[in-house]
């Protein structure tokens, strides 16, 4: 089971994207509070169709309850300050991947508190500042599950 771990979303059409994503592949949805927007917003309801019924999702207070109720294998956190690419780790059944807020990325120090092989990116050329986050998580969440030989099967965690 693939984990995708929106810390405090700002933007309701990326996560209804994402809502629709997670249902579409089988992932778990995992939400952090504070997010800029009500789930029940047009915008998060026309961006993830009907989905949402169909989508694992889970809402929590802060990144530390969500990990402590979710006990992932590891947590990979996509960032733009690092040259790891989110190609290079073999990915496992159970893990995490951490996105930050749209406006301003992850915190420092929740970067920081991962180890450096646990902090990924997608490249870009040269000058580019970022990808859009429900590109960026399409991207991660689908070679993770391509990792995985695409099994919808997997157990969850």
């Amino acid at each position: 089971m693939i984990h995708i771990i929106l810390y405090e979303p700002e933007i309701p059409q990326n996560t209804g994207a994402l809502i629709r994503l997670s249902a579409n592949m089988g992932a778990h949805l995992h939400l952090i509070q504070p997010y800029a927007f009500d789930l029940s917003e047009k915008k998060v309801r026309r961006a993830g169709l009907d989905y949402a019924e169909l989508a694992n999702l889970h809402e929590h207070a802060s990144l530390d309850a969500c990990l402590a109720n979710l006990q992932p294998n590891r947590v990979f956190a996509l960032t733009t300050k690092t040259d790891r690419y989110y190609t290079e780790p073999n990915f496992e059944n159970g893990d995490a991947f951490l996105f930050g807020p749209e406006s301003r990325g992850l915190p420092a120090d929740v970067l920081e508190s991962l180890p450096a092989e646990q902090r990924l990116t997608i490249p870009m050329v040269p000058g580019g500042r970022s990808l859009n986050l429900a590109n960026a998580v399409s991207v991660m969440a689908y070679e993770a599950w391509r990792q995985l030989d695409f099994d919808m099967d997997l157990p969850s965690h």
